[in-house]
């Protein structure tokens, strides 16, 4: 009897990522597991003052425009890193032109939560430079602050190449620098619309424990309980993460050979 292999983040082709079916399933209203990370998200902006972070990251943005948009007043300057060439292209459009309407709602509950936001999804929008590169082309220590929505967990089926990724999304961030993140809780490999299975590492909050907690200080971890007005991913609900580097740990780098991460199924991410 045959083993299916386990697949990893170089076996899918991230270049035809379903953008179209993506945004259909997950973004073109705003569902509840979105207040519920934009909620998250917007309480860790809001106590930052406006442009004070030089520099962010989004590791793996995706076509997913809120975390870009969440950042815009804190910083000064946001790099969406982005190895799919489908996501770059939205991207790039949805700059070039200005957002989506469907975004709308989502932007105008972000601006809520925050007011230091500019009046605009454009305008919080500007800061952004879209990317294109993989996890092996982060630089340790550049960021001020990283976030990763519904990434490391959607790229791959190997629980190590997960802690890698998230090894190098920590430190991407400076000694001190702050990391927010959302992941799928305990989803396998997933479908998007009648697409092909895209790899996926089911992770719980012990697992993002056991990879965080010796990487990061003051490390929060909350739940955003399932969403039924999703499709049917498999997961059981979003685990919201919050912590910062230590400030005594030197920048060491981590080699990450052949990975290449992009946002995934997100309700969000």
């Amino acid at each position: 009897m045959g083993t299916t292999r386990m697949r990893r983040n170089q076996d899918a082709d991230w270049d035809a990522w379903p953008v179209t079916d993506y945004l259909a399933e997950n973004y073109r209203r705003l569902h509840p597991c979105d207040i519920g990370v934009i909620h998250h998200h917007a309480a860790v902006y809001r106590r930052i003052a406006p442009g004070s972070l030089a520099r962010t990251l989004e590791l793996g943005a995706g076509p997913n425009l809120y975390p870009l948009m969440l950042a815009g007043a804190a910083s000064r300057r946001i790099d969406a890193l982005e190895p799919s060439a489908a996501n770059l292209g939205y991207l790039r459009r949805q700059l070039d032109r200005g957002p989506d309407a469907s975004w709308q709602p989502f932007y105008a509950l972000c601006r809520s939560l925050d007011p230091a936001l500019p009046e605009s999804g454009t305008e919080a929008l500007r800061p952004v430079r879209v990317v294109p590169g993989t996890v092996d082309d982060l630089v340790p220590g550049t960021y001020d602050l990283a976030s990763m929505n519904f990434v490391a967990e959607s790229v791959t089926e190997d629980s190590a190449e997960f802690t890698l990724f998230c090894d190098v999304f920590v430190r991407a961030v400076r000694p001190g620098g702050r990391l927010l993140a959302a992941f799928m809780e305990r989803m396998p490999s997933y479908r998007i619309g009648a697409g092909p299975v895209w790899p996926a590492c089911p992770v719980d909050e012990a697992a993002l424990r056991a990879v965080f907690a010796p990487r990061t200080t003051g490390l929060r971890i909350s739940r955003v309980a399932k969403d039924l007005t999703l499709p049917e991913y498999g997961d059981t609900g979003i685990l919201l993460l919050t912590a910062k580097r230590p400030a005594t740990e030197p920048a060491t780098p981590a080699t990450a050979t052949g990975a290449t991460a992009t946002g995934a199924p997100a309700p969000q991410g």
